[in-house]
């Protein structure tokens, strides 16, 4: 596995090296002695997986307060997506900064996003099923979306008219986020 720090300290995208023959592949995506000497080990909770049919979904800016908040570690199965991470740390250089990377089985890459980040992503192909382990339990009490289109923050993402749920479309504005809870402790 390589593992690289991306634009926002404490993200890190790590890839795969698959070993393959005429049957195919075989790879490793987790080993705990690896992550633990990165850093990066967590007592991952929940292991969860989505399908999008179309090319052009945006899920996200998904997060949960505290004491729920939680480190992601999330991988594209089938397809491609654009993965987009907003940083919410308290104190941090880069609170409301944004990253993207790029991720698809054919990349054999996964994204670890730590805790206090909002997260979402853009499908760029049809059918993409996406898989992400959290170290926190899920807690409908405690969770939140930003407005995927907020001005303020700035994503660029590759779609103008994305398809969204009903939840997605009535995210927060980065304002109304910091009015409301200043910044996410970690």
């Amino acid at each position: 596995m390589e593992i690289k720090a991306q634009q926002i300290k404490g993200v890190f995208e790590i890839t795969f090296q698959p070993r393959g023959d005429e049957r195919g592949y075989f790879m490793r995506t987790y080993d705990l002695n690896i992550f633990k000497e990165a850093g990066l080990h967590r007592e991952w909770k929940q292991e969860n997986q989505s399908r999008s049919m179309r090319k052009g979904i945006i899920r996200g800016l998904h997060f949960q307060l505290m004491p729920d908040t939680e480190t992601k570690l999330v991988r594209c199965i089938k397809g491609t997506i654009l993965d987009v991470y907003v940083d919410l740390r308290e104190g941090s250089e880069t609170f409301g900064k944004w990253g993207k990377l790029e991720l698809s089985a054919d990349k054999y890459n996964t994204l670890y996003i730590p805790r206090g980040f909002a997260h979402g992503f853009c499908t760029l192909e049809e059918e993409c099923d996406v898989q992400y382990k959290v170290d926190s339990w899920y807690s409908s009490t405690n969770e939140r979306s930003l407005l995927w289109s907020d001005a303020e923050i700035g994503i660029e993402w590759p779609v103008k008219d994305p398809i969204l749920s009903v939840k997605d479309r009535q995210g927060m504005s980065f304002t109304e986020f910091k009015q409301k809870y200043g910044a996410i402790k970690v």
